[in-house]
């Protein structure tokens, strides 16, 4: 496999119409805060670094950051897109391996090397924003395997801890397409009515008496990317695993276990993720269909 090929310029995919759910709430409401609460009169969480954790070993695909997409590493195909967010200060990518890093520096990313300890993204984010040595508000991790990840996204999910003071923790969920319902690498949310987590799943939530899957309710899908406040990303790692995360075998709900607020926003977006090796060719069919180059 090339390390990788030479760097070209990133094309964008078009403006697109984005339904943020529940930015818009009072400070009434912000006021309500649980564990952790930041108030700020000017400034809230201003500063925001994009980081992309990236690891070469993966249990499913072996070298994933650097299997060519239309001729460029997924790895690239996914920094272009998030160079284009317009709430970032900065963006680097995080990983604990020099192929990746070689690739990476060779398009202009900024590389920070991180430890092969890291047990997940969230905790290569952590080591990653020590080692930047300056201050940032918000952290947005964004998985590298969603080379079409729309840069509004990122803008909504830095936008939602800047309005919520009472959550330290963002994410985003789009509507669930009915085949995939009961796949478990799709990882499925439920929101109560002012857009705060309430739980994820890799089951099908809400589950009914029937077993089936209802076509008339909005069951929603969660999407790989997180905002973290900056103060809680740096004792994230430290709270110690809990049941339900060890049981769902998903990082986000052991925010929620211990407390802390999580606000959701609502997205229209087709969730493009790529899992295995025969997912890249899907991906490049969509792209030549959108006219990505």
């Amino acid at each position: 496999m090339p390390i990788c090929p030479a760097p070209s310029e990133s094309s964008g995919s078009g403006s697109r119409v984005w339904i943020f759910h529940g930015l818009a709430l009072g400070a009434a409401a912000a006021a309500t805060a649980a564990a952790y609460v930041y108030r700020r009169p000017r400034g809230f969480r201003s500063l925001a670094v994009g980081i992309i954790p990236a690891r070469y070993a993966s249990s499913r695909f072996d070298g994933k950051p650097l299997a060519l997409i239309l001729g460029k590493p997924m790895i690239q195909r996914t920094w272009e897109r998030v160079m284009l967010a317009s709430s970032l200060n900065h963006v680097v990518v995080a990983t604990d391996d020099e192929k990746i890093a070689e690739c990476c520096r060779g398009f202009g990313a900024d590389v920070i090397m991180t430890s092969v300890s890291c047990q997940n993204g969230s905790e290569r984010c952590c080591e990653a924003l020590q080692k930047l040595r300056k201050h940032y508000d918000i952290v947005v991790n964004i998985q590298g395997d969603e080379p079409l990840i729309e840069p509004d996204i990122i803008d909504g999910v830095v936008m939602a801890l800047q309005r919520a003071p009472d959550a330290v923790f963002s994410t985003a969920a789009t509507a669930l397409k009915p085949e995939d319902a009961f796949d478990t690498n799709r990882v499925k949310c439920v929101v109560d009515n002012q857009g705060y987590a309430i739980y994820f799943s890799r089951g099908l939530i809400p589950f009914n008496k029937s077993g089936k899957v209802n076509p008339h309710f909005p069951y929603l899908l969660h999407l790989g990317i997180s905002g973290f406040d900056s103060k809680f990303l740096k004792i994230y790692p430290q709270l110690a695993p809990t049941p339900l995360q060890l049981e769902e075998d998903l990082e986000q709900l052991k925010v929620l276990e211990n407390g802390y607020k999580m606000k959701v926003i609502k997205v229209d977006h087709d969730a493009h993720g790529v899992d295995a090796p025969e997912d890249v060719e899907k991906i490049e069919a969509l792209m030549r269909a959108r006219n990505i180059q």
